[in-house]
């Protein structure tokens, strides 16, 4: 083992913070600790948690010292050195997920050593101490990004639109990683030559310190990272949630919160539509708003803290509705099977009716605004297309950092379909031009968006500008087509559900039972349908949460035979 740097890389002032981040465990608190776990001796060099490690032990000093060190090839990079009272882990405690770091004993002393599940259980049964560790597992993971120290380098470009991919997966599963830019770091040639790739390969992710990917899949990555090894699925759940938006998590963390057995399957990254929201303000409880990547954060670590589990990077392609328990299959080939299905998969914004769009998609057209989307266009001109909050949020946030804002939409204002306060905003920045009964007709550019044409609605008028970013963010497309035809949607997809179903879509979907459907349940008994991907949806995070909280509610009855 290489001697490691003496000064941490996160360096935390003293203060509150770092109390929060690092704290210590006063001898009562850890007696507590320990009557969950158990003591035992430690010597000097002894190796408690290995990097890369899959199953991991939690740790909590009551003599000597723990150092914590992120290693390399090179030489090992300090973290921090936890003294008596202090604890081992980080978010990887809660997602079952393989260590970034290697923790030793810098000197003979002494531990209590709780298992994964034994550490889960504590943090539910005693709130004060569940409070500190779930803080602090929360920070050590932020400051561990904040310090791009991790397991994964990206070698990639600005434009290319794989790298962008790859940068929000990581970005919003909250995995840590060093970026390298082509066109701006020096010394990627040598990074490039050490692993026998080239330029062509690129975006090239390293993983773990030896494995290269190029241009790889988001599942590939999820897979190179071990972010759904621990998942048993052939396990029959009671309840599998298709789809980690805010509705899906809710149902998440009130489903394992009541004792339900829960599989949350995730395409992409939890959040859904809100994850890409800048800033949601409006969120009840939340004064000064939220980031939607941050709500999302927050309520996937407490559907785990609850013990549900979630599959990342597996969209669900079909379902299995003719028997029970039904099935989920996802991309790969494995069949979810489970008791109750909440579905969760929400919509997508709809595409601009413009031939040669998909040629741009990651490379000038954008569906979400997120900091990693406002780090390419600042100083340059945007253009957001869409009236809704979304659209609005994305616009106030990216005039933070942009030269200029256009906000594009083909009605004749906002008042119908943006929430007030966005409005304001909108007419009070000069950094924003609204242009009312407004579409974009044409887009230009070789391998990334170089020009857009608009044209007024009014006056016909088409004018041509050089713009290199789009955030598209109009209307919705439900994410039904995996249903293929099990459960009864409406006109324009969205799933029916509860008294929105006729009697006459019941006897189609030859419905068995002597009840009417639950609220919220769809023409199969006991799958449910929560948040965008419903009909009649109210399009507002809260009413999301409350549906996936209150779908749990009629779960149970269902479970129960009732």
């Amino acid at each position: 083992m290489t001697e490691p740097e003496r000064e941490p890389a996160i360096r935390i002032p003293s203060g509150a913070r770092r109390e929060h981040v690092f704290p210590t465990l006063t001898a009562e608190q850890r007696a507590r600790v320990a009557q969950h776990g158990h003591r035992r001796r430690v010597a000097k060099g002894e190796v408690l948690i290995e990097a890369g490690q899959a199953s991991i032990p939690f740790f909590v000093v009551t003599a000597g010292s723990v150092e914590v060190v992120r290693p390399s090839a090179s030489s090992d990079t300090l973290i921090t050195v936890h003294q008596p009272g202090g604890f081992t882990g980080e978010v990887n405690m809660l997602t079952g997920r393989r260590t970034l770091v290697r923790s030793s004993a810098a000197e003979d002393g002494e531990v209590i050593e709780l298992s994964r599940d034994q550490l889960l259980s504590f943090v539910q049964t005693d709130p004060q101490l569940g409070e500190i560790f779930m803080r602090a597992f929360i920070l050590r993971r932020v400051e561990l990004i904040a310090s791009g120290i991790g397991d994964v380098v990206l070698i990639g470009s600005v434009h290319s639109r794989g790298t962008l991919r790859i940068r929000e997966f990581l970005t919003r599963n909250g995995h840590p990683y060093t970026y390298i830019d082509l066109e701006r770091d020096s010394d990627v040639q040598e990074m490039l030559d050490r692993f026998h790739v080239t330029v062509r390969d690129v975006p090239v992710l390293i993983c773990r310190g030896d494995v290269v990917l190029r241009n790889p899949t988001n599942q590939e990555v999820a897979e190179c990272l071990g972010f759904n090894e621990t998942i048993d699925a052939t396990h029959v759940r009671d309840l599998v949630v298709v789809g980690a938006g805010p509705s899906g998590l809710a149902a998440a963390v009130y489903g394992a919160s009541e004792g339900l057995d829960v599989l949350v399957l995730e395409s992409n990254a939890p959040g859904g539509q809100a994850g890409a929201s800048s800033k949601i303000e409006n969120y009840l409880g939340f004064p000064t708003g939220i980031s939607g990547q941050d709500l999302a954060g927050r309520a996937y670590l407490q559907a785990q803290k609850f013990g549900a589990q979630v599959m990342i990077a597996k969209e669900a392609v079909e379902l299995t509705c003719d028997r029970q328990p039904y099935r989920v299959k996802v991309d790969g080939g494995e069949a979810i099977p489970a008791r109750a299905i909440v579905i969760a998969t929400g919509a997508e914004y709809r595409k601009l009716p413009i031939d040669n769009i998909a040629a741009f998609e990651g490379a000038g057209i954008y569906y979400g605004a997120t900091f990693v989307e406002a780090q390419l266009c600042g100083g340059e001109e945007v253009v957001v297309v869409g009236g809704g909050n979304s659209a609005g949020q994305a616009a106030v946030f990216l005039a933070g950092t942009a030269r200029h804002v256009h906000v594009l939409v083909r009605s004749a204002g906002l008042a119908d379909t943006m929430s007030r306060y966005l409005i304001r905003r909108i007419e009070d920045n000069p950094a924003i031009s609204l242009l009312t009964h407004t579409e974009v007709v044409g887009l230009e550019g070789d391998g990334h968006l170089e020009r857009v044409r608009w044209r007024n609605g009014q006056t016909g008028e088409v004018s041509d500008h050089a713009i290199n970013h789009v955030f598209v963010m109009t209307g919705a497309t439900p994410n039904t087509k995996w249903l293929d035809g099990c459960v009864a949607i409406d006109g324009k997809g969205f799933i029916k559900t509860g008294p929105d179903l006729s009697s006459d879509e019941l006897a189609t979907a030859r419905w068995p039972l002597a009840r009417a459907p639950h609220l919220l349940e769809t023409s199969l008994p006991g799958v449910f349908a929560v948040g965008d991907v419903r009909g009649g949806n109210l399009k507002r995070v809260a009413s999301a949460v409350g549906e996936g909280s209150i779908a749990v509610s009629f779960v149970h009855r269902v479970l129960a035979g009732v």
